[in-house]
């Protein structure tokens, strides 16, 4: 099987992106063995970078496209998007990083389009920095889909076997309480569906957290999820989809790690991110459901504190190159039985 290309957004240069990029790529050779990547970005950035973790920065090999990628182990291949962002300090807000971030995600999903990239790998942004820039999304997944034009997609963390779907994310408590609609919710369950058919399991169980504790304990802590989450569950089953709840999410989850449920969908941002990120750490990726190519970012922030130091750890980063590049031969069936689903 031919190796996938990918394009790897070098995220917020003021971070700990560009540091986990030198990282991943110098120093992990065997992800040349399952994949082909070029870093979509900046080039003294990425000098900057490779000189903190103690490499050479004529590693770096500026291209104009992935086709011109030498795909060598001791060098990194970079498409300049953009002017220098070299001067940028790491550890800063900063408008031009945002603004950066944003457009390599944009140069990215162009790539994507044109056939050029197999799949798309993301370290981390600063999404107040991408605003400071002028892109108001609420992250990469917004950011994303909006570059794609797609309306159905959630995002998904993953570790092994297990996938935690969100019906909401990177919005407040009170709009995400707003947002789990019974249309959100089914359209969330039918990218479920979706996913697992194109792997295989096509009656894979799925597991939907309650929004209130006791989901709801006969309404007597609200009356969300019988009013909103029971009856899309109740529709999703009508069309085969063998789906379960809503359910206490602290019963739920625990029972999910435990290998009860390989998928589950939670209500919100931190009803997935929490237990997901305490339990699997740097054995987790984020990966974004609905987009017609694979999309496979890290699960943590830019990490602004340690950023310029060369001491972030590149594990997640190496684990979402690898995720990417299994997914990516078979993610057009994915992407077929989504849109198959789309009502």
């Amino acid at each position: 099987m031919s190796r996938p290309t990918l394009a790897v957004t070098l995220g917020d240069v003021a971070g700990i992106g560009p540091e986990i990029t030198a990282k991943s790529l110098l120093n992990h050779p065997e992800v040349r063995e399952y994949s082909r990547p070029v870093v979509i970005g900046d080039a003294d950035a990425l000098r900057n970078a490779v000189a903190a973790v103690g490499g050479d920065p004529a590693a770096v090999n500026p291209v104009e496209s992935p086709a011109d990628a030498a795909d060598d182990p001791a060098v990194i291949d970079v498409v300049q998007t953009g002017p220098s962002l070299g001067h940028v300090p790491p550890g800063e807000l900063s408008a031009e990083a945002g603004d950066g971030a944003a457009r390599f995600v944009i140069a990215a999903v162009d790539l994507a389009k044109r056939g050029l990239v197999d799949g798309i790998v993301t370290p981390p942004l600063n999404k107040a920095a991408m605003h400071l820039g002028g892109h108001a999304w609420p992250g990469h997944t917004e950011l994303l889909a909006h570059e794609f034009g797609v309306r159905d997609y959630s995002l998904v963390l993953s570790a092994g076997e297990l996938s935690f779907f969100h019906l909401t994310t990177h919005v407040s408590l009170r709009n995400a309480i707003e947002g789990i609609t019974q249309e959100r919710t089914l359209e969330v369950l039918r990218l479920m569906s979706a996913f697992a058919r194109a792997q295989g399991s096509p009656d894979e169980p799925i597991g939907v957290a309650g929004l209130n504790p006791h989901a709801g304990e006969n309404r007597l802590f609200g009356d969300e999820d019988a009013d909103v989450l029971a009856p899309a569950i109740a529709l999703a089953r009508e069309e085969g989809i063998n789906a379960h709840g809503p359910l206490p999410a602290d019963a739920l989850i625990p029972a999910a790690v435990n290998g009860k449920w390989k998928l589950v969908a939670v209500c919100y941002h931190d009803q997935g991110h929490a237990p997901f990120k305490a339990v699997y750490g740097d054995d987790g990726v984020n990966i974004t459901a609905g987009l017609p190519v694979v999309r496979v970012s890290v699960d943590h922030g830019t990490a602004f504190d340690i950023a310029g130091r060369g001491i972030a750890r590149e594990a997640s980063l190496v684990l979402a190159l690898r995720r990417a590049a299994e997914l990516a031969p078979g993610w057009g069936h994915v992407w077929q039985a989504s849109r198959s689903d789309a009502r």
